[in-house]
């Protein structure tokens, strides 16, 4: 009989979502069918179903699609350690050619087809000529029959995180997201692509970020933080003017998504929902959700002013739809029912931090009296929480659990404000007391303790937090990939830009701030854990370093602290096979279960 941890573990989870321009074709990756993420496809006309185009040791994003749907640009890296390399997929004889070296050195970001397909351009922190490892940027053309690459420009500041360079629609220039003034704040550049001089387009200030797209050869549109809020605008290059378009409070963007026709999408949030507005002639308006399901998020458009989208709430596996101008939606692909694998639907939850700022999360609550309360705490903290399917949390409500799902300060989906507000503090702040508040709001509302905080990254972060510095109210942790001690996280990391990140959240280095960065460490505070802990960490993370956990292990065995540890030799910032996750889920209720158990049995 198959148990709760296999199925979860297999469900089907929907990304990389892209249409061909001739509007014939939709590819996504998907992880739960097979052991990693393989590409899939299908004729958008319905006139075939869905199939799998890869089957890979490791797991395949999709960076790039030709126009007609013939060929993919894909990336790749060994045991998801983060170090890409390229690759070109034949959708018919599904042929694989790489393109850039297996490697474990540097980062490789986007990878785009130039117009006639003859090219490819992405951004590394790597110097191809010389061999080596740089601290900044590097815009590189490579020659798809020759393999010569040749750089069109180059920048000190490390790339965008995950924003490759886009063409324009003529073919001609590429958009570069650039980080030259301050960590967390982005300028816009162009680059002629037969090589020429880079020209900066829109810097809107040191520290402001924006996320653009293009709408044709003159106009970019973009979403960013100005003047201490959300802002859409579009800029014309020809004349340099920008059109502000709307902002916080009445709309929140997030970012563009270009049309086809005259109209483009602005994604925003609505607190915790995502949302898509059709901007164009006729004004804003919100786009239509006819899926059926409660969220609709458009990836792509297509030729005939509809748009290929992913149809979502906790209530089934997503969906991928295909919208038609006029609304409607068909489903291109659509997860077979699975009734042992029962879901359940959160509640919006709301609660107020010891310093008054508002807050909302998801709690799930399971059929009958709950075991205990977990706090799923999501990572980034630049990031939310929505309602949607996260398999950790559907299998722990399955086993009998409450899980609180938080929106902490510095989460997006709740504008400027919220968002920045984590930089008060720097990490290890008061968006730790957001989420005890949490919880000690959902034990007032009837969920009974004993209290779990599970986690990956910043999730895992937090999850060290809280069995350290709340073991009043936690009986257990489980941290995955999480920062232990913040100076190793940052030394440790080989991300330039996760150094940039921290610099970003902490208002600058370990040695600037030494006391903050230390009184922010979990690990300076392991002679207050009173709980259970087990350690989860993948060993080919390039982000957060193991390192963070080896120090913790050294640290906890040193101090005689009970804890079990989780490690993963095939995985990096996270635990993502399906065989692993597996394991992963059924290792987590063996330990609540105990942990919980040491509780109702202490003496009193």
């Amino acid at each position: 009989m198959t148990d709760l941890a296999t199925l979860w573990a297999a469900l089907p989870q929907l990304s990389n979502i892209h249409a061909s321009a001739d509007g014939c074709w939709a590819f996504w990756c998907m992880a739960g069918l097979t052991d990693t993420e393989n590409v899939w496809c299908a004729p958008l006309d319905g006139s075939a179903p869905p199939r799998m185009l890869t089957d890979g040791r490791d797991h395949y994003l999709i960076r790039d699609v030709a126009p007609d749907g013939r060929r993919l640009i894909l990336a790749q890296s060994l045991n998801a350690n983060e170090h890409d390399h390229l690759l070109i997929l034949d959708r018919e004889t599904k042929a694989l050619t790489q393109i850039t070296p297996t490697q474990d050195t540097h980062y490789v970001y986007g990878g785009v087809l130039a117009k006639d397909g003859s090219a490819l351009f992405f951004l590394a922190d790597f110097d191809y000529h010389r061999n080596e490892v740089t601290q900044g940027a590097w815009l590189w053309r490579q020659d798809l029959t020759t393999g010569l690459r040749s750089c069109l420009a180059s920048a000190d500041s490390p790339p965008h995180f995950y924003v490759g360079p886009q063409l324009s629609p003529d073919g001609s220039r590429l958009l570069w997201h650039r980080s030259d003034r301050a960590p967390g704040g982005y300028q816009l550049w162009t680059v002629p692509v037969a090589g020429g001089e880079s020209r900066k387009v829109l810097d809107l200030g040191e520290t402001n970020n924006v996320l653009a797209a293009w709408l044709n050869d003159d106009r970019i549109a973009f979403a960013c933080d100005h003047d201490g809020c959300d802002k859409m605008g579009v800029l014309g290059l020809s004349s340099g003017a920008v059109d502000w378009l709307a902002s916080e409070p009445d709309l929140c963007p997030h970012s563009i998504l270009g049309g086809t026709g005259d109209d483009f999408l602005c994604i925003h949030h609505v607190e915790s929902h995502t949302r898509a507005s059709l901007v164009g002639p006729k004004g804003i308006h919100p786009l239509p959700n006819l899926s059926g399901r409660r969220s609709l998020l458009p990836h792509a458009a297509l030729p005939d002013g509809g748009w290929l989208a992913e149809a979502y709430d906790a209530d089934s596996p997503h969906d991928l739809v295909a919208i038609a101008a006029d609304g409607t939606c068909r489903a291109i692909f659509r997860a077979a029912p699975e009734p042992r694998r029962r879901h359940t639907a959160p509640q919006d939850f709301r609660w107020t931090a010891p310093d008054g700022r508002p807050m909302q999360g998801w709690l799930y609550r399971p059929e009958g009296r709950p075991k205990g309360l977990i706090a799923h705490v999501h990572g980034g903290p630049t990031w939310h929480s929505e309602d949607w399917v996260n398999p950790k949390i559907q299998f722990w409500v399955a086993q009998g659990y409450a899980v609180l799902d938080p929106n902490y300060r510095g989460s997006t989906g709740f504008g400027y404000a919220h968002r920045e507000a984590v930089k008060e503090d720097g990490w290890g702040g008061r968006e730790q007391a957001d989420i005890r508040a949490g919880l000690e709001a959902a034990l007032a509302a009837g969920i009974p303790g004993p209290i779990a905080v599970a986690g990956n990254s910043y999730g895992g972060f937090s999850s060290w937090f809280a069995i350290t510095r709340h073991a009043d109210l936690v009986t257990a942790a489980i941290p995955m990939c999480g920062m232990y001690r913040l100076d190793i996280d940052y030394h440790a990391t080989e991300m330039p830009h996760g150094r940039a990140y921290s610099e970003e959240m902490m208002g600058g280095t370990p040695e600037e701030f030494p006391e903050k960065y230390a009184n922010a460490s979990p690990g300076r505070f392991v002679d207050h854990i009173r709980g259970h802990v087990l350690i989860v960490h993948g060993l080919a993370d390039s982000n957060v370093g193991p390192e963070n956990t080896h120090a913790a292990i050294r640290d906890l065995t040193r101090a005689k602290i009970r804890h079990e540890v989780l490690l993963f030799a095939d995985e990096g910032h996270g635990v993502f096979r399906r065989r692993n996750v597996e394991r992963y889920l059924r290792k987590s209720a063996e330990f609540l279960q105990n942990a919980f158990l040491d509780v109702a049995t202490a003496p009193v």
